[in-house]
């Protein structure tokens, strides 16, 4: 799948559970702005079958190249970006898979129950990507379990294979010229920011600054009724040159492990 077409679908699935990005992004258009993505985030377990091998794929064979690789201790969780090899406009590809050997034996098995339960041939498929939650049970109970030890772990459970998340690069916004100016914005047309680690996690001084919105609600239908679940959230990113004089192009851990939680049900209650 060429780049373009792909990153295009990764969009349109995301707005789908995402309006409030699409609704953003329509603010800061009429305000004369263009925006251009930083990066695209996905997660997914590292069970051999949909793990970061697995997930890079059609980014690879889109032209992206492997570049920087970040542990979160705490959360159990190993990631990797990507830029594109020769497009330096593309956006960077996050991918992020939950350690399962570090995860309780019960979060291993359900998760194990739950690919098992796929029909295999589509953890082959080119556009997994794409598909969202490929397991047809749906079950609270299980979205309960996994949440109890890992957020993250309950999130993929609802949410399956799909961006959790688009970043605007706040340098290119012409009309704001630091991140507290766009969380203003954004809190002044009442959309909520992720606080957790405070609304700007990063400094200048690490070269890179980031904040995002809380991820929109949704009224998911499980077998036991309909529940609100978080599904995705919008982040703003405004990076900041280093040494050599180039703009910083990874990410910090500590950062992104706060942003993290953009999705988390407690963060919403």
């Amino acid at each position: 799948m060429q780049k373009e077409m792909l990153l295009a679908d990764l969009w349109e699935n995301y707005i789908a559970v995402t309006p409030s990005a699409l609704e953003i992004q329509q603010l800061f258009s009429a305000g004369g702005n263009t925006i251009h993505n930083d990066h695209i985030a996905l997660r997914t377990y590292n069970d051999s079958r949909v793990n970061i091998s697995v997930i890079e794929k059609p980014f690879l064979a889109a032209g992206y190249e492997a570049k920087g690789e970040y542990i979160f201790v705490e959360k159990k969780l190993f990631a990797k970006h990507y830029e594109h090899k020769t497009d330096r406009l593309a956006p960077k590809i996050f991918i992020s898979e939950l350690k399962l050997e570090e995860c309780s034996p019960l979060i291993q098995s359900n998760v194990k129950d739950i690919l098992d339960s796929c029909d295999q041939e589509v953890f082959a498929d080119a556009q997994l990507v794409l598909k969202g939650r490929v397991w047809k049970e749906l079950s609270y109970s299980m979205y309960e379990l996994l949440r109890a030890e890992s957020e993250y772990a309950a999130w993929m459970y609802v949410y399956g294979f799909c961006a959790n998340h688009f970043t605007v690069n706040v340098n290119e916004l012409p009309g704001f010229e630091t991140l507290q100016e766009v969380n203003a914005f954004l809190e002044e047309k009442g959309f909520l920011l992720n606080a957790s680690g405070g609304k700007i996690k990063g400094t200048p001084e690490q070269l890179l600054e980031q904040s995002s919105t809380l991820g929109d609600k949704r009224r998911i239908v499980f077998n036991e009724g309909t529940f609100e679940i978080p599904s995705c959230y919008y982040e703003f990113a405004l990076r900041h040159k280093g040494p050599d004089g180039e703009l910083y192009q990874g990410f910090i851990a500590a950062s992104a492990d706060k942003i993290f939680e953009s999705t988390d049900l407690k963060l919403q209650q």
